[in-house]
């Protein structure tokens, strides 16, 4: 589980596809082989630690959902370690198991993305939670076929959302309580 609070930038050093290497940014702390670390909101797996980089491999259904197959190196992603049990919530609950990717219509401050699957635009409500690239954000308008969000400096400046151009694919994950509410209501109905 995570937050969508972006502890730090990576940069990606080799993608192949269906294995990421990312230069790995110690501010985040400790880490060893099995742990888990979202990036660009995507929940991986570290399955290999050399000389400060990290690998993580990547599956079929993730490649479909996410922007991560698209990565080239030298790209920057945003990296998030997962939330102790405990710990403060800042964000919002971030699963890191991305629903689909929109594209960027306008660019922050006031980012505009539409969702490539029009049905998720359903969980989207205006001052509800969503997650762009892991960032846990607030919806601040609803427009036709996505969202508008409201992207403050350091926002801007500690994550990839600052440099996202009109055109590029982003990674989306709505608000896991609604999904579980839509369906408790539906099996009743």
């Amino acid at each position: 589980m995570f937050t969508g609070i972006v502890g730090a930038l990576g940069e990606v050093v080799e993608s192949d596809g269906h294995r990421l290497v990312l230069g790995w940014v110690d501010t985040l702390g400790a880490i060893e082989i099995g742990d888990s670390v979202a990036v660009n909101g995507v929940c991986l797996t570290i399955t290999a630690i050399v000389q400060g980089c990290i690998t993580l491999d990547v599956v079929d259904e993730t490649l479909r959902r996410s922007n991560l197959g698209s990565l080239r190196p030298g790209d920057r992603v945003n990296l998030e370690r997962p939330m102790a049990l405990g710990g403060r919530l800042d964000g919002h609950l971030v699963q890191g198991h991305v629903d689909a990717t929109g594209v960027v219509q306008r660019e922050a401050p006031e980012l505009e993305v539409t969702m490539e699957d029009p049905s998720l635009l359903r969980y989207v409500v205006e001052k509800g939670s969503i997650t762009v690239d892991g960032v846990s954000l607030t919806v601040s308008g609803l427009t036709d076929g996505g969202f508008t969000v409201a992207i403050i400096p350091h926002t801007a400046e500690v994550t990839t959302l600052g440099i996202r151009r009109v055109g590029d694919r982003v990674n989306l994950e709505v608000d896991v309580l609604a999904k579980y509410v839509e369906r408790l209501i539906s099996s009743r109905i």
